[in-house]
Order: structure tokens, then sequence, then C-alpha cells
């Protein structure tokens, strides 16, 4: 696993779970393997956040800007023209996460929908790619992604775990996948396993997600339940087996789709 190298998609690196040894985590994780990670907006203050520390590490992390849809009803009409601007900040890779998420509701279903629309169009605009959240609202966040498709240049479904049905409307719609530790499930993530290897090499990507989503079949099993970035490889690890992949034909293909995805020039 030395001789590869790998980006993390989606790291919450901002999360009050990193306040206390953040620096230490990104440190690990590039000596890991991990030489670059895209740190995760989900509010207009962490998105702000995730571009300071971007500037820290000018070469190794990037982030997207957004509004998750848990957040939707606290953010005005000034909050978005203030993300607008922050598109144009050095590091700023994508736009999102955004999308919508009819589980828990946190914010209203019309809050949402307002939300996930002002940022497509910003993304459209800035010609960004879009970082999707959806939970229990793919019908809706389908017609909304297929009504604004000649507009948004690419997007991935971020933390993918859905059905196969679910994964071929993306992939219509040529959308990425991203893919966390979830596959390592053993209960939650079978399905997953199986339909890895139907998604073509030029539209998968790999994520931690931490610190949540932390892979169960980790051996020996971590003291904290905190995921970090350094565990992205082990995710790599299982995935490349699912695809019949050597780890470094899976690193090969996910690298060139990464960087060209985020237009990162390694």
């Amino acid at each position: 696993m030395n001789n590869c190298f790998w980006t993390d998609i989606g790291v919450n690196l901002t999360d009050s779970s990193f306040d206390k040894d953040r620096h230490e985590v990104i440190e690990q994780a590039l000596t890991d393997g991990i030489n670059k990670l895209i740190i995760t907006g989900t509010t207009l203050q962490e998105s702000l956040d995730a571009i300071q520390l971007c500037q820290r590490y000018p070469k190794q992390l990037f982030c997207t800007v957004g509004i998750h849809p848990h957040y939707a009803k606290v953010h005005s009409s000034s909050d978005f023209a203030e993300l607008n601007t922050l598109t144009k900040e050095a590091g700023v890779v994508a736009l999102g996460e955004t999308g919508l998420d009819f589980n828990r509701n946190l914010s209203t279903p019309a809050q949402q929908i307002l939300s996930f629309v002002t940022q497509l169009e910003i993304a459209s605009t800035h010609k960004l790619p879009l970082f999707l959240h959806e939970r229990d609202a793919h019908k809706k966040q389908l017609e909304i992604l297929k009504s604004h498709r000649d507009d948004f240049t690419h997007a991935v479904a971020h933390c993918f775990t859905g059905s196969r049905q679910e994964l071929y409307n993306y992939l219509d719609l040529d959308l990425h996948i991203g893919i966390t530790g979830w596959i390592c499930d053993e209960r939650r993530g079978l399905e997953l396993q199986k339909l890895v290897k139907e998604i073509p090499s030029n539209r998968l990507m790999l994520e931690t997600d931490a610190p949540y989503l932390l892979p169960r079949d980790l051996k020996p099993k971590p003291k904290s339940r905190r995921n970090i970035p350094s565990h992205l490889p082990h995710i790599a690890a299982v995935i490349a087996t699912l695809v019949d992949k050597t780890l470094e034909e899976l690193n090969h293909d996910v690298q060139k789709t990464t960087l060209d995805f985020f237009n990162i020039n390694d």
C-alpha cells in the first residue's frame, strides 16, 4: 500500500471531534499515503473554516463549499450570496455538500429543495462539480438533477449506499459515485459489495467521510470509534478485492478519475 497515493474526497475535518488533534490527523494521513484530502463544507461557517485549513496545506488540502440539507433552514439569501463568493477562493474544488435528506427532515423539504436548487445554480454559474448528499429522497433528488443536468458540469453521489436501480439512475445521468467504509460493513454493506463492480472505473471515487463510518472490519479494532483519513487504504484494499483488481490498478484508475473530476493537478 505504501507505493500508492490516494485522495480522500470526503473528510469532515472541521468537525469538533478533530479540535484537539486536527493537524496530527492531517500529518498522519499524509504519512500513510493519502496525499490529498478534500474537506467537506456543510455550513457557511464550516466552509470558511475549510478554506482556512486549505491555506495552511495548499498542495494537500482542498475543499467543497456548501450548505447541507440539514442546515437549509438556518441560511438566508445573504448566506447564499456569500457562498457564491467563496467559490472563487483558492482550494475550492466543488459545491456542496448539498442535496436532500427526507430521513431526518431537520429542515423542511421545501427549505431543502430551495437550498439545493440555489446551490445547483451557483455550481452551474462557476462550472464547479457538485458534491451530493441524499437520504430517503432519491425520487425528488433525481427529478431535480434531471431538470438541471444541462447546466452543471458533473457531480458525485457522495457516500453512496443505495440500490442497484438508484445506482443506475445516477450513472444514466453521468454522475460519479463515492464509496466509503460502509462497504466494509458485514451487515449493512452486503448489497454495496455486490454493486461496486458495476460502477465504471471512470466513475468511482473513494472517501472516508471521517469522523463518521469507521470501517467495521478493521483489525485490530481501533479504541476510538472516530474514523480518520488514514483508514482510506483499508477501504481501497477491500474494494480492490471486490472488483478483481490489484491495489495498484485500482489506485491508478481512482486517482485519475478523482483528479480529473476535481480539476486538481497531481
